[in-house]
Formats: C-alpha cells, sequence, structure tokens
C-alpha cells in the first residue's frame, strides 16, 4: 500500500513459547519514499502449568431436620419466655436451634434467666442456627400440618421451615454470637416434687415487690433443713409463708431467688402427675432441671429480714369467715377503691359480721356486710384492698381465719385447715 506523505504500519504479532517466556513484535514502519525498519521485542510470561480455574461449588445445607409441630410448639412456647425483647443486643432476641443425635436443643436467654428444652426430631444434618424469637413462635404455632421440616443454608443465611404447602425464609443471626447455656455443675442439688415447689411458688411469690430499687424484696426466700422446705416473700408491707415437709431428706439452704424466674417456673410445670424436680445452686446462681427442660437463672445477693419477727406470737381477736363470700364483697367494693389515691377498704368487725366499705370522693361510696364469727374485741381497721384480695385469691380453704390486734397493729390471714400457710399484712392509718 502507498500513500504520499503518509505513513503505513504493518504489525506482526508472533508467541511461540521459549522457556516459558517470549512474544515478539514485529514491526515495520515505511514512510516513502524511505523506508525505515524497526524491530521492537515484548517479552510476555506464560506458563503451561497453570491449572484450570476450579468450577464453583454449589451452597450446602448447614442443617436440616423434620420434627413435630406439637413438641417444637411447646418447646418454643417454653423457651420464649426468656427471649429479650428490650435489648441492645440483637442476639439475645433469637432462639438457638442445635441439632444432632435425633435431638433439636432450643435455647433462650436475656442474661438474667435461661430456659433450655430438648425435643425428638429427624435430623438429615447436624448445625446450629439462630432465629428469631417472636417471628418464630408466631409461626410454629399456625403453621399447618403435623410435621415442620427447618433448614438452613450458607447461600443467604437464611432460614427455610417448610408444613405441608407453607414455605417461610427467615434470616438467620449469628450463630456464633448467641450465648450458648451451659449447665451447672454442682454437688450441692435437692429434689422436690415439682407439686410441692409449685405450691410454694403460688402461695408466696404474689407478695414480692416490684421496687427494683429494692432487689432483696423482688424475689422469694426459699429455705430448707432436714425434713421441712418453706417460701418466704414480702415487700415489707406484707408477707407471705408457706411451708411443706418433704419425705425425702433435704440440704440446709437459704437463697434468694427473683420473682421472674419463678413465676415462669409454676407457669411450666404442668404435669399431670407429681415429677422430680432437681435445684442446683453454685455461688449466684440457681438452676431447676425436669423432664427435658432445664432453667438458669442469678440469686439475688443480700440478707433477707428475719421474718419470724414479723408474725405477732398471738391476737387478741380471732374471726371466722366464708372466704368465698368475702373475696367477692371485696371485689365490688373495691370499684370504688381502685384509684391509687383512694385503694384502701375499711373492715369494721362485729360479732356476727364484717362491714366492708370504700370511699372514693371523685366516684362515690360502697358498703357490704358478710356474715362471720367473732371471738374477743371488736376492731375498725383499713387495709390496701389490693394486699387483701390477692390472699383471698390464693386461699384454696372454705373457711379462714382473720387475727386482729389493734386497728394499727399486722394482721394475719390463714386458711382454717392449713397451718403451714399464714400471710401477715399491715392496716393502713385514716383519719
Amino acid at each position: 500500500m502507498c500513500i504520499t506523505h503518509g505513513i503505513v504500519i504493518y504489525i506482526l504479532f508472533t508467541l511461540p513459547p521459549v522457556d516459558n517466556y517470549v512474544s515478539t513484535a514485529l514491526i515495520n514502519i515505511l514512510t516513502g519514499p524511505t523506508t525505515i525498519t524497526t524491530t521492537f521485542y515484548i517479552l510476555t510470561t506464560y506458563n503451561n502449568n497453570i491449572p484450570p480455574t476450579p468450577k464453583t461449588e454449589p451452597e450446602v445445607d448447614v442443617m436440616k431436620i423434620f420434627c413435630s409441630k406439637e413438641l417444637l410448639n411447646q418447646a418454643v412456647q417454653t423457651v420464649q419466655k426468656a427471649v429479650a425483647t428490650k435489648t441492645q443486643l440483637p442476639i439475645l432476641t433469637g432462639i438457638y436451634l442445635a441439632a444432632n443425635d435425633n435431638k433439636l436443643e432450643l435455647h433462650a436467654t436475656d442474661y438474667e434467666i435461661g430456659i433450655k428444652c430438648i425435643i425428638d426430631a429427624q435430623v438429615e444434618i447436624p448445625g446450629t442456627v439462630v432465629i428469631s424469637g417472636r417471628y418464630f413462635q408466631e409461626m410454629v404455632r399456625k403453621l399447618p400440618g403435623d410435621t415442620i421440616e427447618i433448614s438452613s443454608s450458607t447461600e443467604d443465611r437464611t432460614i427455610k421451615i417448610t408444613a405441608n404447602s407453607a414455605q417461610f425464609n427467615l434470616l438467620s443471626l449469628p450463630v456464633e454470637e448467641f450465648p450458648v447455656l451451659k449447665q451447672l455443675t454442682s454437688d450441692s442439688f435437692m429434689i422436690v416434687k415439682d407439686n410441692v415447689l409449685k405450691e410454694l411458688i403460688k402461695k408466696t411469690v404474689f407478695a414480692c415487690a416490684n421496687d427494683e430499687a429494692r432487689p432483696i424484696f423482688t424475689g422469694c426466700l426459699l429455705e430448707s433443713n432436714e425434713k421441712d422446705i418453706k417460701m418466704v416473700a414480702t415487700n415489707t408491707h406484707r408477707l407471705a409463708l408457706k411451708k411443706d415437709s418433704s419425705e425425702q431428706s433435704l440440704n440446709n439452704l437459704k437463697m434468694i431467688i427473683p420473682a421472674k424466674i419463678l413465676h415462669e417456673l409454676a407457669r411450666i410445670m404442668n404435669s399431670e402427675t407429681p415429677i422430680d424436680i432437681k435445684i442446683y445452686w453454685l455461688k449466684n446462681q440457681v438452676a431447676f432441671e425436669f423432664e427435658n427442660i432445664y432453667i438458669i437463672s442469678r440469686l439475688i445477693e443480700g440478707q433477707f429480714p428475719d421474718y419470724n419477727k414479723v408474725i405477732p406470737p398471738s391476737f387478741a381477736t380471732n374471726v371466722l369467715i366464708n372466704t368465698k363470700q368475702l373475696l367477692d364483697a371485696v371485689e365490688r367494693v373495691a370499684l370504688m377503691a381502685r384509684d391509687n389515691d383512694y385503694n384502701v377498704i375499711k373492715l369494721a368487725f362485729k360479732t356476727d359480721s364484717i362491714t366492708i366499705t370504700s370511699n372514693n370522693p371523685d366516684i362515690g361510696k360502697a358498703c357490704e356486710v358478710v356474715d362471720a364469727a367473732l371471738e374477743g374485741n371488736e376492731v375498725d381497721i383499713a387495709f390496701n384492698v389490693k394486699y387483701i384480695s390477692d390472699i383471698l385469691k390464693n386461699i384454696d380453704s372454705e373457711n379462714l381465719k382473720f387475727s386482729l390486734n389493734t386497728p394499727l397493729s399486722p394482721a394475719s390471714i390463714r386458711p382454717i385447715d392449713d397451718e403451714n400457710y399464714i400471710y401477715i399484712v399491715t392496716p393502713v392509718r385514716t383519719n
């Protein structure tokens, strides 16, 4: 090709492999009428031993199980109460699932209480995941069918939950961040029947304080010796004490257990026949183990007050009353005493009756008379209405004994047929 006063460039490339390094480019530059030939050599690495790029393996399941919807729902409902609702640590809002050896473990904790539940499952691929406690609970409860499949994948960090034609994909939480519950290893333990422990809790825990400023009163004292076990609760204005005897030899112990844990423990203990509850304690921790459930909690540290000094040794007035009649009357009169400023009822104990009154200047007045049998002096006295209704709801006996001394002295309420249960309540000073 010829272009006057122009430049024609021919570029020829050859790439023969020589000692792993060669790439020759011959460039001829023609400028008419003179031809200038310039040769350039460009070296490029060449390696016959470079392996082929490996093919990307498909993502695989890291956990896959099948389990009964009924068992899973019961387990989720059990551990759900330990799931944190208000926390700066998102991982505590999740439920930890660990599948292995045809068992599925569920863990939940808010660092105050930890609950673990184990159920049977068909484990095809063992693994661990953490799933949102709130959504998992609602989902399991509403899923159709009798069997649920749970699988997780490394592809998108999701957990697939399938039942019949329904399928959900939930985002998982970082499993490595979850504080997995550890068994409390201690030689200090005792065994109590669940019906005994549940009764101790039911009869006392309502008397605990709600004020966290005084933590010693936000829990129940559990005390035992060789033959007896007691639970005591107080908020300094009232005290509930329940005692029971044991056929088994018990350890000598004193510990203050948070009311929150006792509420959940009583809720979970729902066996139709009595079962053994194993109670472990170590330093500032306590654990309860029974059937497929394990609960662990911190203990409240401090000195519980001497409750024996609060119980009057004798009373000048004793009144026999029908429990249901008194409760119904108190609840009706209390309709006028719901306001915090006027939450007081007055009781006038006469020879054969009790007159119950309340007065709220913003609403009105109420009065009702209940039959009773009095021994001793007549007394007019006033109480916080909640403190009276709470104990009446927890007395199972048909009749109760109301014991008093003076209008400003602590009174006692106890079932007529249970000497192991006593309730002490302080009166309110009124004009």
